[in-house]
């Protein structure tokens, strides 16, 4: 048996447990069974080959993966000849998520997704609370999977939180990228400092803004909880929170499903023992701001590495921070395109122009 294939598991394997959060299914109505559930309803809407298994890491910790590629077998060969294309959703996402793309990505190209380490199906081992040390973890656990997998060279992409960390794995691990697709990457810009209030003119008092009270009550408030906490405590309100919270999801996919099929999947994800969600906040500030801002260490890219930055036009994520990379790198090949009426969400808003975009930049590997 090789190693790869001694590091898989099938999917059919005892689920794992959720340690001291093992008695709180009595009020949250969940389980990593439903959560596995959902997500077959989600994948049964694949057209393409799909593998599906847990993959090992050497510390035991499991990553949940799926491999898709093309039906038609006269096409297996081409396929294998080409770079996989490898795709890491963002916070408190999952691999249901790309039912949109997978079908359309992997025509040509074999694709694997994967649930980051704390997330979805994924292990949920305890992560520090140092923001540099909580990011290696994240990027250890993505290098040990490439290996199990016996990944030579891949054209990474990372939406959100998996743009941040892709871009960090391809700054330690360069030779094994060919291509870094980033999709409304979060944790890029430093944090703006506070504005100041005064005429401006030279001699003049000049004071900081200081947001009111109540503000900064809350704040420090929410600083001690993990960013999901709400959905947890929330009790079996919870699936109906999150429909409250996020019918966007319901309306992205309302042509694949007519029910609550992506909020479940959506809350089933983020119900269980919050261990992603913890390394997410050792990494970021209040508000959402990352620690270790990226824009610090794109610089450490190669020069010859190949960038894409993909942002939706009416994400809240700001494009212009595509122009600031691009800057710092120089005559680096970096792009940046706008997907026009796409929010943050850009793969699930305007699927058809995503496909499109992500497999032109993936023509040009190979």
């Amino acid at each position: 048996m090789s190693p790869a294939n001694a590091a898989m598991q099938d999917e059919t394997d005892a689920e794992q447990t959720s340690g001291y959060w093992s008695w709180w299914p009595s009020w949250r109505p969940t389980s990593m069974s439903l959560l596995k559930s959902a997500e077959s309803k989600i994948l049964a809407c694949l057209q393409n080959d799909v593998w599906s298994r847990f993959v090992t890491l050497s510390n035991q910790n499991r990553i949940w993966t799926l491999k898709v590629t093309n039906k038609s077998s006269h096409k297996h060969k081409d396929q294998a000849a080409k770079t996989p294309l490898v795709m890491v959703h963002g916070f408190g996402g999952g691999v249901g998520l790309w039912i949109r793309n997978l079908d359309t990505l992997s025509c040509s190209r074999p694709v694997y997704a994967f649930d980051l380490l704390g997330f979805g199906r994924s292990s949920r081992p305890s992560f520090p609370s140092d923001a540099s040390l909580a990011e290696e973890q994240f990027i250890t656990s993505i290098e040990q999977w490439r290996q199990s997998l016996g990944l030579e060279r891949m054209i990474l992409l990372g939406h959100s939180l998996g743009g941040y960390l892709a871009t960090s794995y391809t700054i330690q691990y360069p030779e094994r990228v060919s291509h870094l697709i980033l999709v409304d990457a979060w944790g890029f810009p430093e944090r703006p400092q506070p504005q100041l209030q005064g005429s401006g003119g030279q001699g003049s008092e000049v004071k900081r803004v200081s947001p009111p009270r109540w503000v900064k009550a809350l704040v420090s408030l929410f600083s001690f909880f993990n960013p999901l906490a709400v959905i947890r405590a929330a009790g079996p309100w919870g699936p109906g929170l999150v429909n409250r919270l996020r019918p966007d999801f319901k309306r992205k996919y309302e042509d694949l499903f007519d029910d609550d099929t992506m909020t479940q999947y959506i809350y089933h994800c983020n119900a269980q023992n919050p261990s992603g969600e913890v390394g997410f906040k050792a990494m970021s500030e209040s508000l959402g701001w990352a620690k270790r801002p990226m824009v610090q260490r794109v610089h450490l890219l190669p020069p010859s590495m190949p960038v894409s930055m993909l942002y939706g036009e009416r994400s809240w994520v700001e494009s212009s921070t595509g122009n600031t990379v691009a800057q710092i790198r120089g005559k680096s090949p970096t792009s940046i395109t706008l997907i026009e009426d796409a929010s943050h969400h850009v793969y699930a808003d305007q699927p058809e122009e995503f496909n499109r975009v992500v497999e032109s930049i993936c023509n040009t590997v190979d």
